[in-house]
């Protein structure tokens, strides 16, 4: 009996697949275009095709991408659930928690979904125009949608590399404003990712009498010093100064991003 064709996730393959140029839909989706903007090559494009099918434009609602937005949701969460565990190993789950919950919002994909302009290739009905504002919901499960087909295509990392470059600016963002987290842990991972040194702390002015004296501290990466911070003790002082850099290197984040655009 022969088997199905299985991917790298031993799943079978939905149809023929597609290996090349000369296999691509015409007049669909632009696969190439869309694989540079999102820094993966698809080794079976029909799953991208699929992932940016609306159910409008489907010839029926299995061909569109609502299955893959439900595996999409699911992966998504693990895997952001899974860079918190890694990133504030000293926070506790209700903090874990609502940084999820913000990162993974309808309002957040969405907001990444018109970053990577992932709407030029959404496949819509003549009920839905492209001319005017998408709904939410649609631009969200589109990056739900894509999350999927990434994974049943690649396996997890390709998936990881998306999070960690579209949305770990998005939890620095959430983190920076969040009371009570180890800015100075998330400060560490950052820093050591991008810079690959660790983050030192100076105590550039204190100030009050000795039984209760408050410290002014200031985070420096490499050579650069951020914005100092002042606390009750070098402790408090050193995670705001913390929560300064990590607002410093969020601002220009989007910064970049905005001159990119």
């Amino acid at each position: 009996m022969n088997r199905p064709e299985q991917n790298r996730t031993g799943l079978p393959r939905t149809g023929r697949q597609r290996n090349g140029p000369a296999d691509w839909p015409e007049g669909v989706v632009d696969i190439p275009e869309c694989q540079r903007r999102i820094q993966y090559e698809f080794r079976d494009p029909a799953l991208l095709v699929s992932a940016f099918t609306h159910a409008s434009g489907a010839h029926h609602r299995l061909a569109s991408n609502e299955r893959l937005e439900f595996l999409g949701d699911a992966i998504l969460g693990f895997i952001v659930c899974e860079t918190l565990y890694q990133l504030f190993p000293d926070s506790l789950e209700g903090d874990l928690t609502r940084i999820k919950s913000v990162v993974v919002s309808r309002e957040t994909c969405g907001r990444i979904t018109e970053r990577l302009q992932l709407i030029d290739f959404l496949i819509v009905g003549k009920g839905l125009a492209l001319n005017r504002p998408l709904p939410e919901s649609v631009l969200s499960d589109l990056f739900e949608s894509l999350v999927a087909a990434m994974y049943l295509d690649g396996g997890l990392d390709p998936v990881r590399a998306l999070v960690a470059r579209m949305l770990e600016p998005e939890i620095v963002k959430v983190a920076a404003g969040e009371q009570g987290l180890n800015h100075k842990s998330l400060l560490q991972q950052l820093s050591q990712r991008d810079y690959g040194v660790t983050p030192t702390y100076e105590v550039v002015e204190e100030a009050g009498p000795d039984h209760s004296k408050s410290f002014h501290v200031a985070a420096q990466i490499g050579p650069r010093r951020y914005a100092p911070a002042w606390g009750r003790n070098k402790k408090e002082a050193e995670q705001r100064a913390a929560s300064n850099a990590l607002s410093e290197l969020q601002l220009e984040s989007d910064a970049s991003e905005t001159a990119g655009a």
